[in-house]
């Protein structure tokens, strides 16, 4: 054989093998996909009795936490930059104690946190949901959204396993919580190491009342071309108009990845050319829901690059708050500015009462 056969024939046997184990990878990951069901029941751990009456000022934090990983220090490579994770487990640590001494602070009723890592490479397998749960007072649910063995991007600083949800934090009596499953966004073979979005619905009794107060814990899609943040803006919408129709009240809230309408202006449209909110369509819902949010101050910074506290040149967004039934009146909504010290998100705070 000459030598241009022999190289053709290595080259070749080299490229089928290279195929084969990638193929063999795909099939792993198709098999381990994490494939939850439409509806499934989320326990609800510890445990009070104490129930929420209507006209009682209730207090409501949400907070995207970026994993704890995600703080002024960071950037992330779908937004522009060229980080996965922190250099080492310290900051991941340092972002717990500083979330958890606000949470403490803070003394909210009720806290809805997304983006809480369970156990993952990113934040250091550090059990991030385990944590806030045990030094909560109240009950907690924990529902995943994302869980894969491996994730494959990106190259050659991989994420790796995921294991990572949405935890609901309350000091009101919990009757049930569940996780109800959003449409999904991409297609196989992408879907396999993507989020399976949900809602995290718990159910609070209310006094001298047969209705419920129903609390929607959710972070839609973030970087599908729109039409996945729309499906699962009509799926929420859907879902919360059914409950306010059986007669209950209905609280959601957390990280849209879209603008409410009413502060569509407040920020000037994406420079990064990445990540560039939706403006959420809040014709979905009819007459009389309240959309709460804060434009005194950003909910959200662009991952494009660390971040100094200097503001200008900067992406900014108002994309995190609340969902209000027509029997549920907004008292304040109130974006707590930390500057982005800890996440890449400010906590929201909400005040409302049942009418």
């Amino acid at each position: 054989m000459s030598r241009l056969k022999m190289v053709i024939t290595g080259a070749a046997g080299l490229t089928a093998l290279i195929l084969l184990v990638l193929g063999g990878f795909v099939l792993w990951l198709s098999v381990n996909e994490y494939k939850p069901a439409p509806q499934e029941p989320v326990h609800v751990s510890g445990g009070v009795s104490l129930m929420p009456s209507r006209f009682q000022p209730i207090e409501l934090y949400s907070w995207n936490i970026g994993y704890a990983s995600l703080d002024a220090s960071q950037d992330f490579f779908m937004d522009g930059g060229k980080g996965v994770r922190p250099p080492t487990d310290r900051n991941v640590g340092e972002n717990i104690w500083a979330i958890q001494a606000f949470l403490a602070s803070a003394a909210g009723d009720i806290i809805f946190l997304q983006e809480v890592d369970s156990k993952a490479k990113r934040s250091y397998g550090v059990d991030q949901a385990d944590y806030f749960s045990q030094t909560w007072k109240g009950s907690s649910a924990f529902a995943v959204n994302y869980r894969c063995p491996f994730v494959p991007v990106p190259f050659p600083r991989f994420i790796g396993n995921v294991e990572s949800g949405l935890l609901t934090l309350n000091s009101y009596a919990v009757s049930a919580a569940q996780r109800v499953a959003l449409p999904g966004a991409f297609s196989w073979p992408t879907r396999i190491a993507q989020l399976k979005r949900c809602l995290l619905v718990e159910r609070v009794p209310i006094q001298n009342s047969a209705a419920e107060l129903v609390l929607v814990n959710l972070h839609l899609e973030a970087y599908d071309s729109g039409g996945g943040r729309r499906e699962q803006t009509r799926a929420l919408a859907e879902f919360l108009k059914t409950e306010y129709a059986a007669g209950n009240y209905c609280v959601a809230g957390g990280d849209f990845n879209q603008v409410f309408p009413a502060f569509k202006d407040v920020y000037p449209a994406g420079t990064s050319g990445y990540f560039t909110p939706a403006v959420l369509e809040d014709s979905l819902f009819g007459e009389g829901w309240t959309f709460a949010a804060d434009p005194s101050a950003p909910s959200c910074r662009a991952l494009d690059r660390p971040y100094d506290g200097a503001r200008e040149g900067r992406d900014f967004y108002i994309i995190d708050g609340f969902i209000l039934s027509p029997n549920v009146e907004l008292i304040s909504a109130k974006t707590i500015d930390l500057d982005f010290i800890n996440s890449d998100h400010n906590p929201v705070k909400l005040t409302f009462t049942l009418q």
